[in-house]
């Protein structure tokens, strides 16, 4: 059985990743920003007022490092963490001004690193583009060994 990683889906997906990934964090930094509370801020930039276990569940990451995010984000001035008015054993995560305010320079900064990125591709092939990795991330895995 061989391996070409240049005709690999998923080898491909990731290195692409990476690279987003190392273009926006140049780009953020001089906001005080990182790569890794951007999809936060995104979520919480749409929603705000959102609980820990909703920002979880939407950005399919793992409880333990969503709570040091959020540490990172409280320590930052980017969040606050208050009791919800209904029921005090939940914490719903808040943006400070300083965020808000941060909104439109950091997504400008995420729709010039796409825009760098995708130059290459046609208005017709960014859209298709688009359109296939949704479909992708919609598609149902099967279980992971070891899954409940």
């Amino acid at each position: 059985m061989s391996f070409a990683k240049d005709q690999s889906a998923g080898y491909l997906a990731n290195h692409m990743a990476r690279v987003f990934a190392k273009g926006l964090a140049a780009r953020i930094k001089p906001l005080g920003l990182t790569t890794g509370t951007f999809p936060a801020l995104l979520e919480l930039w749409d929603t705000d007022g959102l609980t820990q276990k909703q920002l979880v569940d939407r950005l399919d990451i793992e409880q333990a490092t969503m709570a040091n995010t959020l540490a990172r984000m409280e320590r930052d001035g980017l969040v606050v963490r208050k009791k919800d008015s209904n029921d005090g054993r939940v914490q719903r995560i808040w943006l400070t001004d300083r965020a808000r305010a941060l909104r439109g320079p950091a997504i400008s900064a995420a729709q010039d690193e796409n825009a760098v990125r995708l130059a290459g591709l046609t208005q017709d092939e960014k859209r298709q583009f688009v359109a296939l990795m949704h479909k992708v991330l919609k598609t149902k895995s099967p279980k992971e060994p070891g899954d409940a």
